[in-house]
């Protein structure tokens, strides 16, 4: 049912004049699924307050609710009579509810509240529907969805996530939302988060690193409540700098089963590198950075590396956030293991002295679909120098791409070699102490033999002739015998 509703939400917007793209079918879906999770979390907390013989105080003014706007109903039926369409609807929508939400932000005791996170995300977020008569339609079928228990969230999740993934395959810019959720989990598999641990994602995206980690965690046998509760406020921290990644970060946070998520809006970038304390420091970093992206000098300042490109510098925010043993995956293009520029060189080095990078994960073509680079997985650990790396080139033996994306079982062979670094058709490890002066880190399997190299041309045109000859020879004998 939920699957069929989503499709026809879509179908809706895809009508409407203000909405032009997969992008915009997620971030207009994702408000309204927003406030009507609230809604749903709002009417739970107040039946568990009486339940208590307590009082419930609402977040959301009464006139604001979902369910006086929205959806209002009588007897469990809905008011067509008292609900807003049209023009009147549209009004509303902008010149009343998006203003009182986006207020939020200031009136919020602290950034880490959900009355917080209401105001950024209705100060960043426009209705873009242009129809009042479309709006009413996609918050009917909006209001079909409930949120209350594990299995509903569930496969809203997942139906979710399914939006996020399009969205991704639909622009040549998708990996800045969607990561392979496969690639996450090998990823988390190999570095093992623990309860108590803090997990940071400076580019969070879609924040589908930290969906899947608390996936991870909160499948863990016995949790006590002091565990869910850890896991809840504790756990999962994340920076996004784009207001559309913002939002689908915190709505699919939230559909994972995080209340309040810790995901701020800023430029990460922004940070001076100096300032960080241990106070800001993480246990794990699992991070996609943006590739190619270019920062301005300002910027790169407060980097000790001075460099424009964008992943570059995220990697070095991300060393300096780590906690002494703490251990780091990150996604990077497979160029920065052999690019020949001063930054990238020193980069490399700084992360060979400062961290044991103890394996690297190739990946192949097309495990980013629209994204037209090769990536691989840098997995680290902070404190210590490295001193071996083990290799492993990932083949899944076809063509990657939208019809066949990558998958668990294409990354269990490299989950298991990985535990003990076992040498392999597909791994191998290197010394670092081998390394030249550049600190190349290219990926060559020392399994596969070389191809012969190419022949110089001239030598191909001195065979040909020498070919030819033997042919007229061979042709001048037969003619004497006929």
């Amino acid at each position: 049912m939920f699957e069929k509703t989503f499709k026809n939400i879509d179908d809706i917007l895809h009508k409407d004049a203000g909405c032009s793209s997969e992008l915009d079918y997620t971030e207009q879906t994702s408000w309204m699924l927003f406030l009507k999770y609230l809604d749903d979390l709002e009417q739970d907390k107040k039946i568990n307050a009486e339940l208590m013989f307590e009082e419930y105080e609402y977040i959301i003014d009464k006139k604001y609710r979902w369910s006086s706007w929205a959806a209002p109903k009588v007897n469990g039926e809905f008011d067509y009579d008292n609900a807003l369409t049209g023009d009147d609807l549209m009004d509303y929508v902008d010149t009343e509810l998006f203003p009182y939400l986006k207020g939020f932000k200031q009136r919020a005791e602290s950034p880490d509240t959900i009355e917080y996170k209401i105001g950024e995300i209705f100060g960043e977020i426009k209705n873009k529907i242009q129809s009042g008569y479309a709006l009413r339609d996609c918050l009917e079928k909006v209001d079909e969805l409930k949120f209350r228990s594990q299995a509903e969230k569930h496969e809203l999740s997942h139906l979710y996530e399914t939006k996020i993934k399009n969205m991704g395959n639909a622009g040549r810019n998708g990996g800045e939302y969607y990561t392979p959720r496969p690639l996450i989990r090998a990823m988390i598999d190999v570095i093992q988060p623990k309860i108590g641990e803090t997990i940071y994602d400076g580019a969070a995206g879609s924040a589908g690193f930290l969906c899947e980690a608390f996936d991870y965690l909160s499948k863990k046998d016995s949790l006590s409540t002091k565990d869910l509760d850890t896991l809840q406020r504790k756990t999962f921290y994340a920076k996004e700098k784009k207001s559309l990644a913002y939002v689908i970060a915190i709505m699919n946070m939230i559909l994972h089963g995080i209340e309040a998520p810790n995901v701020i809006h800023t430029n990460t970038l922004a940070e001076n590198l100096s300032d960080i304390q241990d106070s800001d420091r993480h246990d794990i970093i699992l991070a996609n950075p943006p590739f190619g992206g270019k920062e301005r000098a300002e910027v790169q300042q407060k980097f000790p590396i001075k460099t424009g490109e964008t992943a570059f510098l995220f990697l070095q925010h991300f060393i300096k956030k780590l906690r002494a043993g703490g251990r780091g995956a990150v996604v990077i293009k497979n160029t920065f293991l052999s690019n020949s520029d001063n930054a990238a060189v020193a980069l490399r080095k700084e992360l060979l002295e400062s961290c044991n990078l103890h394996t690297v994960l190739d990946c192949p073509a097309g495990t980013f679909i629209g994204a037209g680079v090769k990536t691989v997985v840098l997995f680290f650990e902070k404190g210590s120098k490295t001193k071996k790396t083990w290799f492993y080139e990932l083949d899944p033996g076809r063509k990657m791409g939208k019809t066949n994306p990558l998958n668990d079982n294409d990354l269990k062979e490299f989950v298991v070699l990985q535990q003990t670094y076992a040498d392999s058709d597909k791994s191998w490890s290197l010394d670092v102490d081998s390394l030249d002066n550049i600190y190349d880190l290219s990926v060559k399997n020392p399994n596969v033999e070389e191809e012969a190299p190419l022949r110089e041309p001239s030598v191909i045109i001195d065979e040909i002739m020498a070919f030819d000859k033997e042919s007229a020879s061979i042709l001048d004998n037969i003619r004497g015998l006929l």
